[in-house]
């Protein structure tokens, strides 16, 4: 028999957290994600998403087992943005028997539409500035840093539950032996012609953090204004991601474009943390992943550019593929080997093309799915 038991405890929500580590138990592709971060994201006490926004925590039980997970999340600003009124599902995770799966997915249904939803969308966790979209290509190797990674059956069993398809998520990898090194050379030309319409790209100042975050924080939440599910981020939200991102970003890259000294767009790849978290048991920095984390940030060789964005404006002027091939130039003497860009929709086109124009890999994709309830 299958019971769904709502979260309300703090060691409920342990045990949500740790499910995965025995579900992908011997996955040679698994990651586990680092407990205290899971924690802070999911506490309503910590995480600012709450101060706006609400979500419920589902644990399904076959006896005194735990066999799978699913929050229903209720995005009040993202319904408010983008007029729609709709809940999410995310943190999914489940055996494979579709009886297990409907009764998560009914549980998360009944709570967004006692919320006021009509529709539920997902797989998304927390938000589409947070792991989003369920992997549906590209199953051979881990995924990159604040990436999702699932078993391939996860897609029937939420079509098997009512889902389709809404649209689907890129990730493209660029590495030394697929490089279109005359590609990234020509982009000192792109630069150049830019640079004689005032337009500058340079690293950003990690001395004057909090000021660059804030003119960084006003591009983000106006470049992605068009993107699918895109809501803007609040200030405590930045503020909370920043803090986060501070503690592995390296200057080379994270490249921004100005011009008049006013920033019109910016590019953040941080080092695969995951090269180094896959190594780190159940997601637990003590006693010893903390050293882990620590001393394996000097070997990484794969870096996640997670962050791409120019203002209306400027755009079709190849500040795009400018951005991207500086933070690759940049990483190619430092021991960089490969890069990840993602997430794209698969619908922009103008992204891709900057990210083809160095000849990178398409090599992941991710589906985000819809039900009308």
């Amino acid at each position: 028999m299958i019971t769904i038991v709502p979260v309300e405890t703090k060691k409920q929500r342990a045990k949500f957290i740790d499910f995965p580590h025995d579900l992908y138990e011997g996955d040679p592709n698994y990651v586990p994600e680092l407990f205290v971060a899971q924690d802070d994201m999911l506490n309503p006490n910590k995480h600012p998403f709450f101060k706006h926004s609400s979500l419920q925590l589902f644990l399904a039980y076959q006896g005194d087992k735990i066999v799978g997970r699913i929050a229903g999340i209720y995005n009040t600003n993202h319904n408010a943005f983008n007029n729609v009124n709709e809940g999410q599902f995310g943190f999914f995770d489940c055996i494979n028997d579709q009886e297990v799966a409907d009764k998560l997915f009914q549980a998360a249904e009944e709570w967004v539409k006692q919320k006021g939803a009509n529709n539920i969308v997902g797989p998304i966790n927390l938000t589409t500035n947070d792991s989003t979209g369920l992997l549906v290509e590209g199953f051979d190797r881990p995924p990159m840093a604040m990436m999702p990674y699932n078993f391939p059956y996860y897609q029937d069993l939420i079509l098997q539950a009512g889902f389709e398809k809404k649209v689907d998520l890129r990730a493209y990898l660029v590495n030394k032996e697929n490089s279109n090194k005359r590609s990234v050379m020509l982009l000192d030309k792109l630069e150049e012609r830019l640079g004689r319409s005032g337009i500058i790209l340079r690293q950003i100042n990690l001395k004057d953090f909090a000021n660059e975050a804030e003119k960084i924080k006003k591009v983000y939440n106006k470049a992605w204004d068009k993107n699918l599910g895109f809501v803007p981020m609040t200030d405590d939200e930045f503020a909370h991601t920043a803090k986060d991102l501070k503690m592995i970003v390296d200057p080379k890259y994270c490249i921004v474009a100005e011009k008049d000294n006013e920033l019109i767009g910016f590019a953040l790849g941080i080092p695969n943390i995951n090269e180094i978290q896959i190594k780190i048991k159940r997601g637990r920095l003590f006693p010893t992943g903390i050293f882990k984390l620590l001393f394996g940030r000097k070997k990484i060789k794969s870096l996640r550019v997670l962050m791409l964005g120019v203002l209306d404006n400027y755009r079709k002027l190849g500040i795009e593929a400018c951005l991207y091939g500086r933070i690759i130039k940049n990483a190619i003497p430092s021991g960089i080997e490969e890069a990840e860009c993602s997430w794209m929709l698969d619908h922009n086109y103008l992204m891709n093309h900057a990210i083809e124009q160095i000849n990178a890999e398409f090599y992941k994709r991710y589906r985000l799915f819809e039900k009308a309830i």
